[in-house]
């Protein structure tokens, strides 16, 4: 999912918040090409909210177009969100939302 004309610009955006859907795409679109997309525009910090496995993944540090780190936690644990963001997520609430 390269920038293109078509999507904003990204200046600015620390972070994107996905929630990931059960259409049939899923897998390649929220977790492969959002992932390198939002990476490639030089978005920080991507945390997707991956429904089928019950985690938040926190897409992170951010080298030449790439996220070096991509830790996975169970719905329920805290999230300490990385620099620039560098919150702290309770996703306890989460657990109320799982299928």
């Amino acid at each position: 999912m390269p920038l293109t004309s078509t999507a904003a610009d990204p200046k600015g955006v620390l972070m994107v918040v996905e929630v990931t859907s059960h259409d049939r795409d899923t897998d390649r679109r929220d977790r492969i090409d959002k992932v390198r997309g939002h990476a490639e525009a030089g978005i920080p910090i991507y945390l997707l909210i991956d429904r089928d496995n019950d985690t938040v993944v926190v897409h992170n540090d951010l080298k030449n177009g790439t996220y070096q780190q991509s830790p996975s936690y169970p719905y329920g644990a805290v999230v300490e969100l990385p620099a620039p963001v560098n919150i702290t997520l309770d996703t306890e609430k989460l657990k109320d939302y799982a299928d």
